[in-house]
């Protein structure tokens, strides 16, 4: 059996996206703050190319485009961008200081693998030394099984300027980085990347065969413990679309969703011993629709919050973008769903993004057109009191759903274009898809409006 170059089967642009995990329409809890919360910059051009997608031909295949990007933001308002450039077939990666500035003299090839496809990265800067840069992300390696797929990891100790040798972090033949809906439907992508408290990195990833593995770092990714499998062992659904997330006191917090389920719920189980072991999982909500794409993040106070995809008339059906979160004791609220101002003119969301800052929680999402199209666009929400409420959502502006192209990310929409800092600097990145045309990485700035910040008595 062949690799694929898309989980969904979107083979080529303009392929049908009846075949992604779910599609959102949504209802927002609004505040009486009102709509205008962000100040937003002009978009930056982070990269260009050319949009042509080929047949698959596994690591032979024509692409020339660029794509899958992610973006981490120091308490400096410092924003790193990694991506994909498909023609070159290896991740790279820039700098912006606050003022939109490149901070270094030219993107920085990451993983220096141009005979083999890399897609789809991670990227975070570690809390105590902004000069140390991690990325990790998904190697097309084909190691004797059906599917293809590595997951690779290297660090930087130069902010940026030059990346230690790959890691293979799986070592697997069971085609890592997949995230399966069915056999024959996946999305790439499937991984996460996140550091503890103590400095601690944490990697994860799904296998198309079914397995969730872990690992970790306990000195700052010279070296990986061996994969520890939480769940998609033999008898069991595979495991999908992981993310990670480590609280304050330590605890390492984990959700993934399953293929081969019309009705899958989002499974979680949390580690008190540093991830030796990990509880028996629990479903957060159990319901007859289908539950998607989870996004984990913990505050200060170690509330875990989480924001998925629900399609209440099942796999490939409409969906809402739905939101919880609980306290230490691992107990959900009952979810709210997010994005009631974004019904105008969109059939459905998804594919969310997640992440906090204090008591601020931002949810970010796509936007799409139809089922039958792909996601033109992204929304936002925001709240101020730890996800109490939610300002209503908004669009982010410079993505555009209505000009040429679509947003890209051809290999899997299992993205990471969200990240915020503790001074209310936001960064978004998104890539653009015009067939034919042009391919093109942008990155948004944005901030909490001075108004609403002394209408909301945030500082």
């Amino acid at each position: 059996m062949s690799d694929r170059v898309s989980g969904r089967g979107m083979s080529a642009p303009g392929a049908v996206l009846r075949a992604s995990a779910f599609a959102v329409l949504a209802f927002c809890p609004v505040s009486p703050i009102g709509a205008e919360t962000i100040d937003w910059q002009d978009p930056l051009e982070v990269a260009s190319g050319e949009a042509h997608m080929g047949q698959w031909r596994m690591n032979e295949s024509d692409f020339r485009y660029v794509d899958d990007p992610s973006v981490a933001l120091d308490g400096e308002g410092v924003a790193t961008v990694v991506w994909v450039d498909q023609a070159r077939q290896d991740v790279f990666l820039q700098r912006y200081d606050a003022s939109g500035d490149a901070l270094l003299d030219e993107p920085v090839n990451v993983s220096r693998s141009g005979d083999t496809f890399s897609w789809l990265p991670r990227v975070i800067t570690a809390a105590g030394d902004a000069d140390t840069v991690y990325v990790l992300w998904q190697e097309i390696l084909f190691s004797g099984g059906s599917h293809g797929g590595e997951i690779l990891f290297a660090r930087s100790d130069d902010a940026g300027r030059s990346f230690s040798e790959p890691q293979n972090l799986s070592n697997t033949d069971h085609g890592a980085g997949k995230g399966r809906l069915t056999a024959q439907r996946w999305d790439n992508g499937s991984l996460d990347l996140a550091e503890g408290p103590d400095g601690t990195l944490w990697a994860v990833w799904t296998e198309y065969e079914g397995r969730l593995s872990v690992s970790h770092s306990s000195d700052g990714g010279h070296a990986f413990s061996s994969p520890h499998h939480v769940a998609g062992l033999q008898g069991e659904p595979p495991a999908r679309a992981p993310s990670v997330a480590v609280g304050a006191d330590g605890r390492v917090h984990l959700a993934w969703t399953v293929g081969e389920d019309m009705a899958a719920d989002i499974h979680y189980a949390v580690s008190e011993d540093g991830g030796e072991s990990f509880g028996t999982p629990v479903k957060v909500i159990a319901s007859d629709g289908h539950s998607d794409a989870p996004v984990l993040a913990v505050d200060d106070e170690n509330r875990i919050h989480l924001a998925y995809a629900e399609s209440p008339d099942g796999l490939w059906q409409r969906a809402h973008i739905r939101y919880t979160r609980a306290g230490e004791d691992g107990e959900f609220s009952p979810p709210r769903e997010l994005g009631a101002s974004q019904q105008n003119g969109q059939d459905s969301l998804g594919f969310p993004a997640l992440a906090v800052a204090g008591d601020a929680v931002y949810v970010l999402w796509e936007r799409f057109p139809s089922l039958d199209e792909r996601s033109r666009g992204l929304g936002l929400a925001w709240s101020g009191d730890g996800g109490e409420r939610f300002v209503s959502s908004q669009t982010v502006p410079g993505v555009g759903d209505t000009g040429p192209g679509f947003n890209g990310s051809l290999q899997g929409l299992l993205m990471r274009k969200l990240a915020v800092n503790e001074s209310g600097d936001i960064a978004v990145v998104n890539s653009t898809f015009h067939q034919g045309e042009s391919s093109v990485v942008r990155l948004i700035r944005g901030g909490i409006s001075a108004s609403l910040k002394d209408s909301t008595g945030e500082q």
